[in-house]
């Protein structure tokens, strides 16, 4: 037996021991709840969340000294499999994972990671992402939120407002971009950590057509930062950023078809149309839909395929570069077409919810924000003739 057989081996023994199976197949609940979890439920969670902490499976590549598992990539992808097989979900999930502590292996001092990834491991620290401002979102080296030195040369007094900020109405800290230098665009940029309970900061949440408040805006006011908690140097947060929002969207478009609750993939896909049109001879009855599907599953196997072949030509535990931007704007805009055909082959039915607030139409409309977020698709388009394919830019 291989000795990546016998790691899958000793996972999925492992998982079956540790992970309650009143988790199997349910969602982890990203935000808050209108309504909170069953007691009996809230606490199988906790348990399933201390024991992945104590095998270091929140964060299964990071280095163990920081409370990670020290896994290579395959073997993060053999744990991942394993819990897809059983419908489990991640421990963990947020910010803290996909973006700032993979950005602060990167950029941040030892200082700075010995304070920071543990917590972010533990799930302690959630973060939210203070970038876009409401005149500088596409163009988001505009920005003009002020971080301006104190007379002790210790701290930074932050003024301005961020918009479009996932989840700040549940973080404890965050990471953002700030202007340090009104002379010039995109080196007089800082990036900064801070916490969110900071005297100043209100948060203002944003309500979406999906019928909940993931966005807010974010205002600040004289809230007093420290510059021990810069990332990667003053006016240097350009850079920073760049290497973060390539994190990002690897995260979108990085590790195959994203699978939003509610929305419907592969073989499920193939039983709803013929449900829906009925079949022939075993087959979709209708050529149209039959074409449709099998157009979308290529492309899905074509996606899955480039993904592979990137993951390997990759150095081990490098930084994301631009060829990112190829994958996230493929995979929005791939999901937007397979929540589309669903919809369409549901009809009514697909208006329906079930006891966790999850359906079909929820997945559709949140699908209409992929090809926005994380730098919408024309931003996407931009990056790839640029910097992929080299193309002189006027």
């Amino acid at each position: 037996m291989g000795e990546l057989e016998s790691f899958r081996n000793e996972v999925r023994d492992w998982l079956k021991a540790s992970v309650p199976e009143s988790l199997y197949g349910r969602p982890l609940t990203m935000m808050a709840r209108e309504e909170p979890e069953a007691a009996d439920l809230q606490a199988d969670r906790k348990r399933y969340l201390e024991r992945m902490v104590e095998r270091g499976y929140t964060a299964p590549t990071w280095p163990k000294q920081y409370g990670g598992g020290g896994l290579t990539p395959p073997q993060a992808k053999v744990l991942q499999e394993e819990l897809g097989r059983l419908r489990v979900p991640p421990a963990l999930m947020g910010m803290g994972l996909t973006m700032i502590g993979p950005t602060l292996l990167v950029h941040g001092n030892d200082e700075q990671k010995e304070k920071y990834l543990p917590k972010i491991v533990t799930g302690e620290h959630r973060w939210c992402q203070g970038f876009s401002e409401p005149n500088a979102g596409s163009d988001l080296a505009s920005l003009r939120t002020s971080a301006k030195l104190d007379d002790s040369g210790e701290r930074y007094v932050i003024n301005g407002q961020k918009i479009w900020t996932s989840g700040a109405q549940y973080s404890n800290w965050i990471f953002m971009l700030v202007r340090t230098d009104e002379t010039t665009k995109h080196q007089g940029i800082t990036f900064i950590l801070l916490p969110m309970d900071t005297p100043g900061i209100e948060v203002k949440p944003i309500r979406l057509i999906s019928g909940n408040s993931p966005f807010c805006e974010v205002f600040f006011t004289d809230v007093v930062a420290d510059v021990k908690d810069v990332v990667g140097g003053v006016n240097q947060g350009w850079t920073v950023a760049k290497t973060l929002l390539n994190f990002e969207r690897s995260g979108m478009g990085g590790g195959g078809p994203q699978r939003r609750p509610g929305a419907t993939t592969g073989g499920g896909l193939v039983a709803l149309a013929k449900e829906a049109v009925g079949e022939r001879d075993g087959r979709i009855a209708d050529t149209r839909t039959r074409d449709r599907l099998a157009s979308l599953q290529l492309d899905e196997l074509a996606y899955s395929l480039t993904l592979k072949r990137s993951a390997q030509t990759r150095k081990a535990g490098g930084a994301p570069g631009p060829e990112i931007s190829m994958f996230k704007l493929y995979q929005s805009e791939l999901g937007q077409r397979r929540d589309e055909l669903a919809m369409a082959l549901r009809g009514t039915d697909g208006l329906a919810v079930d006891e966790n607030e999850v359906g079909p139409a929820r997945a559709w409309l949140s699908a209409k924000a992929t090809t926005i977020y994380g730098g919408s698709s024309e931003i996407q388009r931009n990056i790839i003739a640029k910097r992929v394919l080299k193309l002189p830019i006027n």
